[in-house]
């Protein structure tokens, strides 16, 4: 199964602090630790871009989160994740405001609902999950926030 903190250990891939004076560019930065592990191709962030104008801000999940992906196809080579947050928020084209961003990379639709989707809910769950996030200096904050989360109540076996 793709765990979320084994992607983010293994792809090198939690960014703290970033700067970003766009969404757009804020999708850039959260995908670029996936360009770098080979996980994603260099047009994925574009890939995200384009929906985004093309469909809305469908990944903005809840106030301060968004979870930028696009379809495999896009140039998904493994399934991974990165997390990155951004020293000032990003407004989106409905007004939303991001400041930290799990980008999702994932090979097939059934990664996508049945095991990504689960793992995200759990963390974002805990409570001031944002502000903590936002807050951290340190990779291992990250992850010692991660095991805080309780994802056997959403991610079945199968997946």
């Amino acid at each position: 199964m793709l765990s979320l903190k084994q992607a983010l250990v293994e792809n090198n891939s939690i960014l703290l602090g970033q700067e970003a004076g766009s969404w757009q560019e804020a999708v850039r930065v959260a995908v670029s630790p996936l360009v770098v592990s080979g996980a994603v191709e260099a047009g994925y962030a574009q890939a995200i871009i384009d929906s985004t104008v093309h469909y809305g801000p469908y990944y903005v999940l809840m106030p301060g989160m968004a979870m930028p992906h696009a379809r495999p196809e896009d140039g998904v080579n493994r399934d991974a994740f990165s997390l990155v947050t951004l020293a000032e928020p990003v407004a989106f084209s409905d007004g939303k405001e991001v400041s930290v961003l799990i980008t999702l990379a994932a090979t097939s639709a059934e990664i996508h609902t049945g095991v990504a989707i689960p793992q995200i809910v759990a963390v974002f769950e805990l409570p001031n999950v944002i502000e903590r996030l936002a807050g951290m200096t340190d990779v291992a904050q990250v992850l010692a926030l991660i095991d805080e989360a309780d994802i056997t109540q959403y991610v079945t076996e199968k997946g």
